[in-house]
């Protein structure tokens, strides 16, 4: 289990309303689809070390309106997990805490991990990206990339690439 917690320039409701199982593949990087199967359950497609997917089904187990999201896979999730977002107004109005926390089975047990983690698909290093995505996308409107960082694209010829 770990935990990342990142500020966001934006009200707690609006953040709340914006974390979505249809907006996740915006802003996080292995998450390629996201199926709504009805009944607070959704299935994830992700993209996982040496080429593979893997299929998370996860049910939602309970939601406090503007303050948190609690989920736990099902039997037919290929890895075992459960978590928690939680948003909490930052002192003095300057933003939004969006606290993840996480809990998973990684196939293969210490092995897996280890792969996950030499390949940079390590749960805990993607939530912090994941985050930092998401804190991009709800202050600025868009997600930079390694291949646009500036979030424009290629077809900026005025702007240098370094």
């Amino acid at each position: 289990m770990f935990g990342k917690s990142v500020l966001i320039n934006r009200p707690r409701a609006e953040l709340y309303a914006a974390w979505t199982p249809e907006r996740f593949p915006d802003f996080m990087e292995n998450v390629v689809a996201v199926d709504d199967l009805g009944d607070d359950v959704s299935q994830w497609t992700i993209k996982a070390p040496a080429g593979r997917e893997v299929t998370l089904v996860n049910r939602i187990t309970e939601r406090v309106e503007d303050t948190s999201i609690y989920w736990q896979s099902t039997p037919a999730s290929d890895i075992a997990n459960s978590g928690e977002v939680r948003f909490t107004d930052a002192p003095a109005g300057r933003g939004t805490y969006v606290s993840l926390i996480l809990a998973y089975d990684p196939p293969a047990g210490k092995v897996g991990r280890l792969a996950a983690k030499l390949l940079q698909r390590e749960p805990e290093v993607q939530a912090r990206r994941d985050l930092h995505r998401f804190k991009q996308l709800m202050e600025t409107g868009e997600v930079t990339t390694n291949a646009s960082p500036s979030a424009r694209g290629a077809e900026s010829p005025a702007e240098p690439h370094i």
